[in-house]
């Protein structure tokens, strides 16, 4: 994790959601720190336990990190990379570019389509590179030592090792558009995106898609399940059922979509995560 830039922007959200986390960690090792980056608040609990000249800096790399893929990837950010570039400016070679946007063209192969990150000649990796990130940052944190965490940004959630000893992480899958928690998961390493609280585009039409209440997909890498779904929601709702169930014959990604009507429909390997099974064991 490397970064020129400094300095953060806190507010009273960022403050109150600080507060909560350490609460909710006192009793056990570790810190936590939220801060808003990519314009929502964006937290990172560490519960190893490492000394405190240790954790201070890992806290600030990660921060450093994450508004560094924020100043490179924005696409509302007039020198962002993904700025210059649908200006048809000069870019610099940086191979975490070349890797996202090559990423995002595997995406549009793997989902026909579905997930698209250029539009109308347009590039926005939105729908990947917030998971993407995290993802990054969860393995740098791990590499670093620090194996027991949970990131958060916004609908996005990366959990790796122990929440406490002995203890999985329990995540409570919440309706994006209601605010109201639909399932709740256990997990020591997992990757969660939920698609629904913002617009999402059918990249076929062009037109926002409202078929669908919310989509949550589960898996190892938070950038594919990120990716994933977007590109469910944005097929409507037959099409984002028969494209979710194959997705969860075939791999390791499982899905729970909410309707408009609030009818849940899940995969049968996302109930792994969140039955009575893995209640007890968590």
């Amino acid at each position: 994790m490397t970064s020129n830039i400094a300095g953060s922007a806190t507010s009273n959200i960022a403050e109150s959601a600080t507060s909560n986390i350490a609460e909710s960690a006192k009793a056990f090792p570790g810190t936590a720190r939220v801060e808003m980056v990519m314009g929502l608040p964006v937290s990172v609990d560490i519960r190893t336990a490492l000394p405190a000249r240790e954790l201070a800096p890992l806290l600030n790399d990660a921060f450093a990190w994450l508004r560094w893929v924020d100043d490179t990837f924005s696409p509302v950010k007039e020198d962002s990379q993904i700025g210059r570039l649908n200006r048809g400016q000069t870019i610099r070679q940086i191979p975490e570019l070349i890797e996202v946007l090559h990423r995002c063209d595997e995406l549009t192969q793997a989902t026909d389509g579905w997930f698209e990150a250029r539009i109308n000649g347009v590039i926005d990796p939105s729908g990947y590179i917030k998971g993407w990130a995290l993802e990054r940052l969860s393995r740098a944190l791990s590499n670093a030592g620090a194996g027991d965490h949970r990131i958060t940004a916004g609908d996005d959630i990366r959990v790796r090792g122990s929440a406490a000893p002995g203890k999985r992480w329990r995540i409570g899958v919440r309706d994006p558009r209601k605010d109201v928690v639909r399932k709740v998961v256990f997990a020591n390493d997992l990757g969660i995106a939920t698609s629904g609280g913002a617009p999402i585009v059918n990249p076929h039409t062009g037109e926002v898609q409202e078929g669908l209440g919310s989509v949550t997909v589960i898996g190892p890498d938070l950038g594919l399940a990120d990716a994933y779904a977007t590109a469910i929601y944005a097929m409507g709702p037959l099409l984002a059922r028969r494209f979710a169930a194959g997705l969860g014959e075939s791999g390791p990604y499982q899905t729970m979509i909410i309707a408009r009507d609030g009818q849940e429909t899940s995969t049968p390997g996302f109930t792994d995560y969140s039955g009575a099974e893995a209640r007890l064991a968590g």
